[in-house]
């Protein structure tokens, strides 16, 4: 048995102390511990340790220091069961220790997947253009269990979508652009799925945007296309069998009968 000779608060860390042991006739360092370790031992001078004590004591802050700095880590933002994992991993954490953190942690409720994800699809809804698709996909990367993630982006409202899918289209639409408008809308559609909209959400929308079809800004879209393939087709066919190149050729790159007859009317010349 050793007894406590002194404790002293460290100067640099004025919630860690000190404590000094009995040694015979002297006194020697015997290790530091935490605030929250020295209240609940009661530690003071003149405390009697034996050395499974001891033990104890160190092992229960070694822990303190690693559930320190875990909370360090939530102070910037929330985190994940499996990035608080990852982090204390990181930072060489005894593996029992980080289960005993972890643990811990949940009880006090600043570990939560359920309002990590609900709180992520709040943020991503109000600061990006990104689907529930990509969102839930996101959440899951971070270790969120897909049953959560799934009623969490369930939170995101259809018509929140809607806006922000017709904000996309109109943006990209506004945009010089010599393609087609259904050319430019299967551009759209593509870029659209990619940020982790729902195809039928998207139909929903170009539906009432096929609607507002820009007509001047399509015929100088066929001009531009037509007067294209007009030149490639030119050097090696005439009359009926040039019309029919650049009737294929128009048509696949998505423009209207009406208007590709228009414009074999006006710019190119010949018989059928």
């Amino acid at each position: 048995m050793r007894k406590i000779t002194r404790i002293t608060t460290q100067k640099k860390r004025k919630d860690r102390y000190n404590i000094y042991l009995s040694e015979g006739q002297t006194e020697v360092y015997g290790f530091s511990v935490d605030e929250a370790i020295l209240v609940e031992f009661q530690l003071r001078k003149g405390l009697e340790l034996d050395d499974s004590l001891i033990e104890t004591l160190i092992e229960k802050d070694t822990i303190q220091k690693s559930y320190s700095l875990a909370i360090n880590y939530l102070s910037y933002r929330m985190r994940t069961k499996k990035e608080m994992n990852d982090y204390l991993v990181k930072k060489e954490v005894e593996p029992d220790h980080i289960d005993i953190i972890i643990e811990r942690l949940i009880k006090e409720k600043l570990l939560d997947d359920k309002l990590f994800a609900e709180m992520f699809v709040r943020t991503r809804m109000n600061t990006s253009y990104k689907g529930p698709l990509l969102i839930k996909k996101e959440l899951m990367d971070k270790g969120v269990a897909s049953l959560i993630a799934s009623h969490a982006v369930e939170e995101y409202p259809y018509e929140v979508q809607y806006e922000k899918i017709s904000k996309l289209i109109e943006k990209k639409l506004q945009k010089s652009n010599k393609d087609s408008f259904q050319k430019q809308i299967q551009k759209i559609q593509a870029n659209i799925l990619q940020k982790g909209f729902n195809q039928a959400i998207i139909t929903d929308v170009l539906s009432e945007m096929k609607e507002e079809k820009n007509e001047d800004m399509e015929w100088e879209a066929v001009v531009y296309q037509g007067d294209k393939l007009l030149r490639k087709h030119a050097r090696k066919h005439e009359g009926y069998m040039l019309k029919n190149k650049l009737k294929e050729g128009l048509y696949r790159k998505g423009f209207t009968m009406e208007l590709i007859n228009r414009y074999l009317d006006e710019f190119v010349e010949g018989t059928e």
